[in-house]
């Protein structure tokens, strides 16, 4: 993506309202803290010291899924030094979002340098009604969970571009679509492959109580689809309301917005190349996957949840970029030679330098947090101090949303969480008559609410360095200050929502209710 030389403007105002007077405050602190490499960089000494003094006093807790003790882990051992070293490289190219971003950028990127992007945002521009293009975003960002990493990937750079074309700030695009597709993690309109994973854990952890209890991936299905229905004009009012007036408009912006968006004949032509292309690829692709027997279904099931479609989305978003891409350009005579497709794979991939470093320093970080079994210790506690306060009903459900918000700031993983949480939580909200249906719920809101303020979801670091594109002086304050709004708003809603499906006792899904 071009570097963009435009500075920010900041949006005047005589006397700032007292929420904008909390987040000037939040982006001033957040924005002095160094440079977010050199953040993370102490966060993993802190973790490290953290490891030593948990190591040195023992600590520990009894894990109640299988009933064995967790020990903190002193990473600052010997043998911790030594694994340190050894898997530093590994830790580095094994990190997910690592490949998983290069190779989608490859395929966006190209489809940027050739002229595709543009071309098609203006088309979209033009087409579109603009009181339509913010809600389709934000729909599409929540239903883009589907494709898990992907979506995550992709969509907040597409919006920032969306935004650029509409004369609006990038990075308020930008940020809107990661809230909504970070934060709507647990609102749909579709199943995921995380409906049949989170449902396995609820399943075994109901057999703590009863073992005949049966979970499917569908029993929190209604409820999603109202998150959904809530979150669009949720996250239109943070934008207009607070987000857009904070991050105010780019210089020249007007000028943009003057010049003439048509498309030229050899941009029409690329588009229809293109299109022809890209139509080809959906037909190929729906071949694989729509027949019982296709080639991208699981061979063993024919089930789509669990099968090498699923795990092949990176890949085939990337053709779903690149090809469309090779075809624009060789319309549009952006591509003449093989030369120039080399050329704008370079020229795509320039930008993306500072987030290779940045993953680096990020990758060893969460992998020391896990080894040190701290996040793990944590989380045990903090459901063993909800259990003993005493809280019951409404409260205590609310008490159990707050508790996964608090802990998903520092462990990231939803299964991972849930694996920990559910076999304490699903047994005792049993007891009280609640189903494990509706654990599950709570759970999914309270994992959802602050995934884009957590700096241990590898993708802040990722919209953080998609941002710097755009302005290369934002700090983390700023972008934190931008997030949290939605992270505010999204709990509030949210947990306004959950409590009056508790009271009104709807079903939660086909055959799942709150009560037993």
């Amino acid at each position: 993506m071009s570097q963009l030389n435009t500075q920010v403007e900041p949006t005047k105002r005589k006397k700032p309202k007292f929420t904008q007077r909390i987040l000037n405050g939040i982006e001033n602190s957040g924005n002095k803290l160094p440079d977010v490499l050199t953040l993370f960089a102490i966060i993993t000494g802190i973790i490290l010291v953290a490891s030593f003094i948990g190591g040195q006093f023992g600590l520990s807790a009894m894990n109640p899924a299988t009933n064995e003790e967790v020990k903190a882990v002193n990473l600052l051992s010997p043998d911790g030094v030594r694994r340190m070293l050894t898997e530093m490289v590994n830790n580095f190219v094994s990190f997910p979002p690592l490949g998983l971003v290069l190779v989608v950028m490859l395929g966006v990127g190209l489809a940027e340098s050739t002229g595709l992007v543009s071309a098609v945002m203006r088309r979209i521009v033009l087409a579109t009604p603009e009181k339509l293009i913010l809600p389709t975003i934000i729909v599409i960002a929540v239903v883009g969970n589907v494709a898990a990493d992907a979506a995550t990937i992709v969509l907040p750079p597409i919006a920032a571009m969306i935004f650029y074309n509409l004369g609006r700030n990038p990075i308020v695009g930008l940020v809107l679509a990661y809230a909504a597709v970070a934060g709507g993690f647990s609102a749909n309109l579709l199943l995921s492959s995380l409906d049949v994973l989170l449902a396995g854990f609820t399943e075994s952890s109901a057999h703590l109580i009863d073992d005949t209890y049966k979970a499917n991936p569908a029993m929190n299905y209604y409820f999603m689809i109202a998150s959904t229905v809530v979150l669009v004009p949720v996250t239109m009012f943070v934008t207009k309301r607070i987000v857009e007036p904070r991050l105010g408009t780019y210089q020249a912006l007007q000028e943009v917005k003057a010049e003439d968006s048509s498309l030229k004949p050899e941009e029409k032509r690329g588009l229809r190349f293109a299109g022809v292309t890209s139509l080809i690829f959906v037909i190929l692709l729906a071949v694989t996957v729509i027949p019982e027997n296709g080639m991208l279904r699981n061979q063993e099931t024919g089930e789509l949840l669990n099968s090498p479609f699923m795990d092949a989305l990176v890949g085939i978003m990337f053709l779903f970029f690149f090809l469309p891409a090779i075809a624009y350009g060789i319309g549009a005579k952006t591509i003449k030679t093989d030369k120039d497709v080399s050329s704008h794979l370079t020229k795509s991939m320039s930008g993306m330098g500072y987030y290779i470093v940045l993953t680096f320093v990020a990758a060893q970080m969460i992998t020391y947090f896990g080894w040190s079994n701290l996040g793990t210790i944590l989380s045990i506690k903090g459901a063993g101090w909800l259990q003993d306060i005493g809280l019951t009903g409404l409260p205590l459900l609310i008490g159990f949303i707050l508790l996964s918000a608090f802990i998903n700031l520092v462990v990231a993983s939803s299964s991972a969480k849930w694996a920990i949480l559910g076999p304490v939580f699903v047994p005792m909200l049993m007891l009280l008559d609640y189903s494990p249906a509706f654990t599950q719920m709570a759970y999914r809101v309270g994992d959802s609410i602050t995934n884009m303020i957590t700096p241990m979801l590898a993708y802040f670091a990722i919209v953080l360095t998609f941002a710097k594109k755009y302005d290369k002086n934002i700090g983390v304050g700023t972008l934190i200050s931008a997030l949290l709004p939605y992270s505010i708003a999204y709990a509030l809603f949210w947990i306004v929502l959950f409590a009056i499906w508790y009271f009104l006792g709807l079903p939660l899904g086909p055959g799942a209710y709150i009560r037993l």
